[in-house]
């Protein structure tokens, strides 16, 4: 009788661990974004403080803002043009912001557009109590064994969408980890390359990073994406051809999803919320 009553204990660990498997800002969160977005563009700039080259290569400013009682950060980046080899562009902050929130990942903090001392740039909400991948990796942080299956699907999450706005530059400095393990993404402003290619695959740089379990949720709504319905989302913050690439990666991800399915069958790879 023992074991059968752990069975049931890790049957119901296992459901509640699965039914949060793509859940990375919550739903009280989730239902704050329009406030947010509305605190980003209107609150007053209270404090500033540039981030060094050292913290942030295009060197963002960090805004305190207030609005009322509520005093809160957000990060503001109008990096453009080419810079350390890289093209920049703040308006690809946004974009990927608004195409996270057209397929439901609501991994991306809420960033809109605003004006900073005459200029315009992106300013992204500041998720407070995170550390960087980076930080975890170089203190030897370990997951916790039963965060393990959801912080793994979420890396797969964060790779499907890195395929998809082509994103050159993810790096462990940009993924953000809370303090009940979940994933933040952060630092897009070199993404929606007019590449026609993924950069997330079994012949990545470094060994092979595949989109191994993806939610059957997400890939329906990556299938019924369309140049208006993206158009729609992210207005004038993407070229033609950068929506256009983009829906070539969509299809391209679509075929690996396929691959995948065939090689592990569907059960395994694509699963319910």
């Amino acid at each position: 009788m023992k074991r059968k009553g752990l069975s049931w204990v890790g049957l119901i660990l296992f459901l509640v661990l699965a039914a949060q498997a793509y859940a990375q800002l919550l739903p009280d969160e989730i239902a704050q974004f329009p406030k947010w977005e509305e605190f980003l563009k209107t609150a007053e700039i209270v404090g500033q403080r540039q981030m060094s080259g050292e913290e942030a290569v295009t060197s963002p400013w960090v805004l305190t803002l207030k609005l009322g009682d509520f005093t809160h950060r957000g990060l503001w980046k109008n990096a453009r043009g080419r810079l350390h080899g890289y093209l920049e562009g703040w308006q690809y902050e946004i974009a990927a912001y608004r195409l996270d929130q057209l397929l439901g990942l609501n991994m991306v903090p809420p960033t809109v557009e605003r004006r900073f001392q005459g200029d315009l740039g992106s300013c992204q909400y500041w998720i407070d109590d995170t550390i960087s991948l980076r930080d975890k990796v170089d203190k030897k942080i370990k997951t916790p064994s039963y965060k393990v299956f959801n912080w793994n699907r979420a890396t797969y999450l964060q790779r499907f969408f890195d395929n998809l706005i082509c994103n050159e530059d993810r790096s462990e400095g940009n993924i953000l980890i809370t303090k009940d393990w979940r994933m933040i993404l952060i630092d897009h402003s070199r993404t929606f390359r007019t590449w026609k290619k993924l950069l997330f695959t079994d012949k990545s740089q470094g060994g092979p990073k595949l989109m191994s379990e993806l939610p059957r949720a997400i890939i329906d709504k990556a299938k019924a994406l369309t140049f208006d319905s993206i158009k729609a989302a992210v207005g004038d913050y993407l070229t033609n051809e950068e929506i256009n690439t983009m829906l070539f990666r969509r299809d391209l991800i679509l075929k690996e999803i396929d691959r995948l399915i065939k090689m592990n069958g569907e059960a395994n790879t694509l699963y319910e919320k």
